[in-house]
Parts: structure tokens; sequence; C-alpha cells
């Protein structure tokens, strides 16, 4: 689930980030806000389902930005010089 949402706020914000690197961190805090704030937001419900779900959202984002070094979280600070 966190990669297809990566994909679609991150492409969307690499699109637009010639503008300025302001929007390509706000992507980026975008991007950590929806995987743990909503993966908490899941994770705190009391069924299984939902739970799975909000854990699986902190999951990927970690992975995803451990595999792709962090370029694709905005996390790799070369993005931003």
């Amino acid at each position: 689930m966190f990669p297809v949402l990566n994909f679609v706020i991150g492409f969307g914000t690499v699109m637009l980030a010639d503008q300025g690197k302001v929007l390509l961190a706000f992507g980026a805090v975008l991007l950590a806000l929806v995987a743990f704030g909503g993966g908490f937001a899941l994770w705190k419900t009391g069924s299984p389902v939902p739970k799975g779900l909000g854990l699986g959202l902190m999951i990927g984002w970690a992975l995803t930005s451990i595999l792709t070094v962090g370029y694709c979280t905005g996390l790799n600070p070369t993005m931003y010089t």
C-alpha cells in the first residue's frame, strides 16, 4: 500500500519540485506524516486488519527509505543541494 502512496505523492512532488526545494521538503514531510500518522491511527484501532495496515504503512516507509537510499522518501540530503 505504501509504495502506491509513495509513487503518487513522490511523483507529483518531483514533477513540481523545480519551483524550489521547499516543495520537495513538503513532499517528504507529507510522506512521513501519511506513513506514521495514518499508520499509528490505524494501529490504535482494535481490529486486526486495520492494525496490520497501520504497521504495514510504517514498515513500508522504513523499507522504502532503506532500499532506495532515501530518494523515494525525501531523506537523502543530496536532493536539497
